[in-house]
């Protein structure tokens, strides 16, 4: 098994360091990178108009990093009255640790539908929720939340942006490597790993490869692009990637 690794830095370069550690051959190939989002400078205000049981739901470690950095550079302490979410463990853990503050996650399915089904999340009528992210993504939190009554704001901590490869040039490379499996946790770069492989690659080389993605959802886009190997990992965190690998 060749792995080839595309989640983003440093979360990708740390998973192949472990898996060569395992003894596992392992390449890394970010197809996304990251930088400050479009509202950062509004979101300290915003975050100390929060009212007691408001709602703040911070979506990946991203956010987390990019918020606290515009927060200690205000001089403002995250405020305690609302309540914090977070989809995954790790993002959550990152949160409590610089805020002590208890942050909810779901214990099952680290996704947004999860999320949703926390009891404390059902009725939302006049509150306020917050939702920290990076350009773009899924609207369904969102959605949901306006839908329970709550007043929803979107808050840009980061932008993602692809990284450019020649496409012929690294598929050749990567084939002559041997790469066999592919590790892909988000829909934006299944995509953009598919139309950057050209057409004589994609058949004889991508699509024939072992896939390890995050969701169901990611692995019927997957399924729709061609891919017939697929597995699931239980979540988006590198513990749960090396164990599906």
């Amino acid at each position: 098994m060749t792995i080839l690794v595309t989640r983003p830095s440093p979360f990708g370069e740390q998973l192949v360091s472990r898996l060569r550690v395992l003894g596992r051959v392992a390449y890394h190939a970010p197809l996304i990178d990251f930088a400050p989002g479009g509202d950062l400078p509004i979101l300290p205000q915003a975050l100390q108009q929060q009212r007691e049981g408001d709602l703040v739901f911070v979506l990946s470690q991203h956010s987390v990093n990019y918020a606290n950095s515009v927060m200690g550079r205000a001089g403002l302490p995250w405020p305690t009255k609302p309540r914090y979410y977070a989809i995954g463990r790790n993002t959550a853990l990152a949160l409590h640790r610089i805020t002590s503050l208890p942050v909810e996650f779901p214990q099952e399915r680290q996704i947004s539908e999860t999320l949703l089904l926390l009891p404390a999340l059902q009725k939302l009528d006049g509150k306020q929720a917050m939702i920290l992210r990076g350009n773009g993504g899924r609207e369904l939190l969102g959605d949901t939340l306006r839908e329970r009554g709550a007043n929803v704001s979107y808050y840009e901590c980061y932008q993602r942006s692809p990284v450019h490869y020649d496409g012929a040039e690294q598929s050749a490379h990567w084939q002559r490597a041997g790469v066999d499996t592919l590790v892909v946790t988000s829909g934006e770069m299944l995509q953009q790993l598919y139309n950057l492989v050209p057409d004589y690659y994609r058949a004889s080389w991508l699509l024939r490869c072992r896939l390890i993605v995050v969701s169901e959802r990611l692995a019927t886009q997957a399924r729709d692009l061609g891919w017939s190997t697929i597995r699931v990992a239980e979540n988006a965190d590198n513990d749960a990637l090396i164990r599906a690998l």
